[in-house]
């Protein structure tokens, strides 16, 4: 069975780490969550407008996230099917500007402590 939250379990920042640009998930309640899912991201193209995805990025499944924890969600840029180079990673363009349109969309899924699947969807990028 699924259910979608309204709550907002899960809050998001961007975090430097080692000189790379990170997404930090943080659990804003009181529960431990388990194999916590971000859906691949696909980019889109910013030089034929309007054409195809040629990137996106995926993310690691977290196995667990403590009450009030914070954990870095690694990922990977691919392009044409393959991974590129780690210089020319892209997870910067999922960040908030101000005043600017939000096209991607974060959506969570983890198993709640009763192994029901919830969901969450939290707006980003520029």
């Amino acid at each position: 069975m699924s259910s979608n939250n309204t709550e907002r379990v899960f809050t998001f920042r961007f975090v430097e780490v080692d000189a790379r640009l990170k997404l930090e998930l943080s659990n804003s309640t009181d529960q431990t969550y388990r194999q916590v899912e971000i859906l691949t991201i696909f980019l889109k193209d910013e030089i034929t407008i309007g054409g195809p995805s040629q990137s996106h990025i995926k993310f690691e499944v977290i196995e667990s996230v403590r009450p009030h924890e914070k954990v870095i969600v690694r990922h990977r840029t691919w392009e044409g099917g393959k991974p590129i180079a780690i210089a020319e990673d892209q997870i910067s363009r999922l960040e908030l500007l101000p005043g600017m349109p939000t096209p991607y969309i974060l959506d969570l899924s983890w198993h709640d402590p009763h192994g029901k699947t919830r969901f969450q969807r939290i707006p980003v990028g520029h």
